[in-house]
């Protein structure tokens, strides 16, 4: 990853929609039940990037000792909500399963949050940063053509 020198900002100007979503694994034994779980998110992730019109801008994944925590970003929750409800797709049959089983113990958990962020009410900052975050999704610009300070920059979008 290259570095982008200097104060940078997302040059990112419309609605967002942050969608954060996890699994922790509760019983390291029961592998059998949390590596299906473990495997879903991959092929979603590929189904959804080879789509332009599925809505999802980027993603970030941080994994954990016994856990992993996904942020993703998205065009509206309109796009996040028909790709989760799409039968035809690869998100509801999983979901579908994951439910099947869940209630047979508790060795394996899933999470999300969802944010809808209004345009105008993101600010970001990245100060000698590969791309990363809404950054990477949006290409930055110089953070001083926003503002010199996050509260000028959010006063003015």
């Amino acid at each position: 990853m290259s570095i982008v020198e200097g104060r940078q900002t997302a040059a990112y100007e419309k609605d967002l929609v942050v969608f954060l979503i996890g699994m922790r694994v509760n019983s390291l034994r029961a592998w059998r039940q949390w590596i299906p779980v473990s495997k879903a998110m991959g092929p979603m992730l590929r189904e959804l990037l080879a789509d332009p019109e599925s809505g999802l801008l980027g993603f970030r994944t941080f994994p954990g000792l016994r856990s992993v925590t996904m942020i993703q970003y998205w065009e509206s929750t309109e796009k996040l909500q028909a790709f989760a409800n799409d039968t035809q797709r690869t998100h509801r049959p999983a979901w579908t399963e994951f439910y099947k089983h869940a209630y047979k113990g508790s060795n394996v958990g899933i999470w999300h949050e969802t944010y809808v962020v209004p345009a105008g009410s993101a600010e970001t900052i990245y100060a000698n940063m590969p791309l990363l975050g809404l950054g990477k999704v949006s290409g930055v610009e110089p953070v001083n053509q926003r503002g010199r300070t996050a509260a000028e920059r959010l006063s003015k979008q």
